[in-house]
């Protein structure tokens, strides 16, 4: 876990990589409950036998937006900002999956500050995300995350 004690201390680090998440396990149980939330029950993610015989990647995999939806976590669980009241999601920039995440994976996020906008009450700050998956040689979900953060 990082501790950045403010607002005026992120922007020091600006280009900076600023932490590395703990590890996340994607069970089966996960990507049925995501399967579930979403409506999103396309066979290479829900039918183990079907995707062990069918699918390229030899077993089921994860949504790509499961793993998108996990970067508020990896985020929380990375960065603790003191004087930070409260923070929202704004939205996205970029975003790619150049890499599938098998059923059994573990996952990790590495945050890179892009950015620091002083707007209103506090701030809104750009990271970019490279999820990785252990053992992976290549990052499963790239993402420019936009969050504001009001003190």
């Amino acid at each position: 876990m990082r501790e950045i004690a403010s607002l005026a201390a992120l922007k020091d680090l600006t280009g900076q990589e600023i932490a590395v998440s703990e590890w996340v396990d994607i069970t089966q149980e996960r990507v049925n409950q995501f399967a579930d939330a979403t409506g999103d029950h396309q066979w290479i993610h829900l039918d183990v036998e079907r995707s062990r015989k069918e699918s390229p990647y030899g077993g089921t995999i994860a949504h790509g937006f499961l793993t998108l939806s996990l970067l508020p976590m990896l985020m929380a669980k990375a960065i603790v900002m003191s004087d930070v009241k409260m923070g929202v999601n704004y939205g996205l920039n970029k975003v790619r999956f150049p890499a599938p995440v098998p059923v059994g994976s573990r996952v990790r996020g590495r945050i890179t500050l892009l950015s620091v906008e002083d707007i209103p009450g506090g701030a809104q700050v750009i990271f970019q995300v490279t999820v990785e998956r252990e053992g992976g040689d290549k990052p499963v979900c790239v993402a420019e995350s936009i969050t504001r953060r009001y003190i």
